[in-house]
């Protein structure tokens, strides 16, 4: 099987464990007990901003583009509230992040027709979690054929589509949704 390169200048900062380029956050006003380093606590407060790739903010969550997608139309899924443990959350909070990756299954299947999704967390850094801080679920969807999460070596996986490409289309189906 031959290897074919493709560009993806968004997943050096990743691979290089560089900061992020996420806005300043000397301005904004947080919510009780976040974290203003955390990505997921300044979009919960700045969701307007579109350098934070917020698709939605409901009372009790934050819907965000994942910056270093493993695949097309990947999101995080996050309480509001910086909480590193799944027993942290009341069982509002519970229902409410629930209804919330439902919603946004429904709608990443209405505009980019994926054949399945995986969805998880992973608690805890030893887990892989990336903010081990702040609970989020990954909601991301998959093709047939596609291949697993970030292969280094073997066929191709590619996103052809941008970020921002992606953003508008997900916030103009969020917007025209009538249902909430």
């Amino acid at each position: 099987m031959a290897n074919e390169q493709l560009w993806a200048p968004w997943r050096m900062a990743y691979v290089q464990g560089e900061e992020s380029s996420e806005p300043v956050n000397d301005q904004l006003e947080f919510l009780p007990g976040a974290d203003p380093d955390c990505f997921m606590c300044q979009a919960a407060v700045d969701s307007t901003n579109r350098q934070r790739r917020v698709i939605q903010l409901g009372p009790h969550h934050v819907v965000i583009l994942n910056r270093y997608p493993y695949n097309n139309g990947h999101l995080l899924l996050a309480p509001l509230a910086h909480l590193a443990r799944l027993d942290e959350l009341s069982a509002e909070e519970q229902s409410a992040l629930t209804e919330a990756i439902s919603q946004m299954v429904g709608i990443l299947e209405k505009v980019l027709h994926p054949h399945g999704f995986n969805i998880g967390l992973n608690l805890g850094r030893a887990a892989g979690a990336g903010t081990p801080g702040h609970l989020h679920w990954h909601i991301v969807p998959r093709w047939n054929g596609d291949t697993n999460f970030m292969p280094a070596l073997a066929a191709v996986d590619m996103i052809p589509q941008s970020l921002d490409a992606l953003w508008e289309l997900l916030i103009s189906e969020i917007e025209g949704d009538t249902d909430g």
